[in-house]
């Protein structure tokens, strides 16, 4: 009894861990779906940028060659810059990966630890119903 209700407590825990990891985990994709949206934006900014860079060039071709040095100085800080967004992207989607393989594991280990309480459960009621038996044919056997 004492071990079921250890067993109980680790379970509970477990599903309370299992629980608090899968709403770390939505709330780290709403934040991965924010930030992604903004890396596209910053994507579509730099895009923008270029394309407007290279209109300037074509219709100022000897005019303003110091305005288009400082905007691909800034187009190449932005590239940088998104480059490095997505490097850190990367890295934490490869966390996220293992945390969520982690979680898996976890999730496999909770269903063996069931398996395991549900085969000791049948044993101890087993030997329960074997120990009422003995015990009824031993007041039987002193009754008659």
């Amino acid at each position: 009894s004492g071990q079921i209700s250890t067993l109980n407590l680790r379970l509970n825990f477990l599903i309370y861990s299992i629980r608090m990891l899968s709403s770390m985990i939505k709330e780290h994709q709403v934040r991965q779906s924010a930030k992604k949206e903004s890396q596209e934006t910053k994507r579509k900014e730099a895009v923008l940028a270029a394309s407007n860079l290279t209109q300037a060039l074509v219709d100022h071709l000897n005019v303003g060659v110091a305005q288009a040095y400082l905007n691909q100085k800034r187009l190449d800080a932005e590239a940088k810059q998104l480059h490095s967004s997505a490097a850190n992207f990367s890295k934490q989607t490869g966390q996220w990966l293992n945390l969520v393989e982690t979680f898996s594991s976890a999730l496999k280990e909770l269903g063996d630890v069931e398996n395991w309480a549900k085969t000791i459960e049948g044993d101890v009621r087993t030997i329960t119903i074997a120990l009422e038996n003995v015990y009824k044919d031993s007041q039987e056997t002193q009754s008659q």
